[in-house]
């Protein structure tokens, strides 16, 4: 689960509301109702149950047999046991969407249906960027939940929460869409949160949140409250962004971003006025880079990118967004803005810039990992300041941290780093878990290394 205290985050659950919307269905005794909808929903929304394996602390001296006995220290890792929520959205090929958090670094998952079946779950993939997984189960007579269209969401509608909040099985709440598209919270590399008047708690991530129509909207992900508790604020992440994660994770086991080269900006008041534009909806190219794609496009310095594949662009993180969730080799139409007068773009997206040619520098604190400045040449020149990450050893603690080729890492713990030298001396300087700020391609991440 997930703290963000007073910026601390957990899962999700959700609040009764004050009044109930006249279309609801009315009950015996005339009193509305979500029953029948909820007697459809909720055997799509199972219960999951996760072991994991604390790993060993890394020291010479516990590889010795004697050292271990005389401390008491287990032969084995130990076993932790946690529990979270999922839902079931193909009842014939058996797939089911939960959090990449809630399945992290699991040896085992089991899932429960609501009819108390248990099921050994097989892990398809995962995308930390939007911490969404897909499991797959195989049994017979499943339920499944149909995807709604969360771009047609209004603040104001009334939607309910079902998930195993504390593991003390299925639950449902209710509540409205208090906002929608919040980024810049920190939770994940691609932020378009759909954030209700949720009472969330631990167990709830990875449950669906619903229309009153049983359509599902949202992953429940994410709260901010004081110490891990419900505050009246929870987030959870749109079904449209889910939808295309999921369909790139079953087809390539992975979502397979790209590189676009370019960096934008939201719109201020002051640059609305110099360029013409007549909202602050967009993103502004603020820099491109070379012989790449946007540049291969067309798009040049100024320009406000304000639709992506026809959907409207509110700001730099939402095209970033829409743009990480195009494949590889893919085109994506721009509707673009230049001197006030409306242009349509194609950019075709390219693969990600790797340097594994070049032997770079061993980072002891990330063993396996090694890194090189920005050189002159290199498609990130200019661009950004960070080290580059130009190779990860095969089975080396390195490679389990997330981290891929290509990572510029810009920042731990809050420090910024632009080079080398100062990356190495801030992580000597740094305690685990170490909070590391890094640029895939065009998108912006968090990664935690403990």
């Amino acid at each position: 689960m997930r703290f963000l205290s007073l910026a601390s985050i957990s899962l999700l659950l959700l609040v009764a509301t004050p009044a109930a919307p006249a279309a609801l269905p009315l009950d015996v005794k005339g009193l509305p109702t979500l029953a029948p909808m909820l007697s459809q929903v909720t055997p799509a929304v199972v219960n999951i149950s996760v072991i994991t394996r604390a790993p060993m602390e890394d020291n010479p001296l516990f590889q010795d047999p004697l050292f271990r006995r005389f401390f008491n220290i287990p032969d084995r890792p130990r076993e932790e046991q946690s529990t979270g929520s999922g839902v079931i959205v193909d009842r014939a090929r058996g797939y089911v969407l939960t959090n990449n958090h809630v399945i992290n670094n699991a040896q085992e998952i089991v899932v429960t249906l609501k009819d108390r079946r248990t099921l050994k779950a097989k892990l398809v993939g995962t995308d930390p960027g939007t911490d969404v997984a897909v499991l797959k189960i195989d049994a017979h007579d499943l339920a499944e939940l149909r995807f709604g269209d969360s771009d047609a969401l209004n603040v104001g509608d009334f939607v309910v929460a079902i998930g195993n909040p504390f593991g003390i099985g299925q639950t449902v709440t209710s509540g409205i869409v208090s906002a929608l598209g919040r980024t810049g919270l920190g939770i994940e590399g691609y932020e378009d949160f759909i954030q209700t008047d949720a009472s969330i708690n631990p167990g709830n991530s990875g449950g669906a949140l619903v229309n009153l129509a049983g359509q599902l909207i949202g992953i429940n992900t994410a709260i901010i409250g004081p110490s891990g508790s419900s505050a009246g604020i929870g987030f959870a992440v749109p079904s449209n962004m889910v939808r295309s994660v999921m369909e790139q994770i079953i087809r390539f086991g992975e979502v397979r971003r790209g590189r676009v080269g370019v960096v934008t900006q939201d719109l201020t008041h002051d640059l609305a006025q110099s360029l013409a534009a007549d909202s602050l909806e967009g993103a502004v190219v603020v820099k491109v880079e070379p012989g790449s794609p946007a540049a291969k496009a067309g798009l040049k310095p100024r320009d406000i990118v304000i639709a992506v594949n026809g959907k409207p662009v509110r700001g730099s993180a939402d095209m970033r967004n829409r743009m990480g969730l195009i494949p590889v080799g893919e085109e994506a139409g721009l509707r673009v803005q230049r001197g006030g007068r409306p242009l349509d773009l194609h950019l075709r997206i390219a693969e990600l810039y790797t340097t594994t040619a070049i032997p770079g520098e061993a980072v002891p604190q990330l063993a396996g990992v090694r890194v090189s400045n920005i050189e002159q040449g290199m498609p990130q020149y200019g661009m950004v300041e960070g080290a580059i990450i130009t190779r990860i050893e095969p089975h080396t603690p390195g490679a389990k941290t997330g981290l891929q080729p290509g990572d510029v890492l810009y920042g731990v713990n809050r420090r910024r780093v632009r080079t080398v030298a100062e990356l190495l001396a801030s992580l000597r300087q740094s305690e685990r878990p170490l909070r590391i700020l890094l640029l895939r391609g065009d998108s912006r991440l968090t990664l935690t290394i403990r």
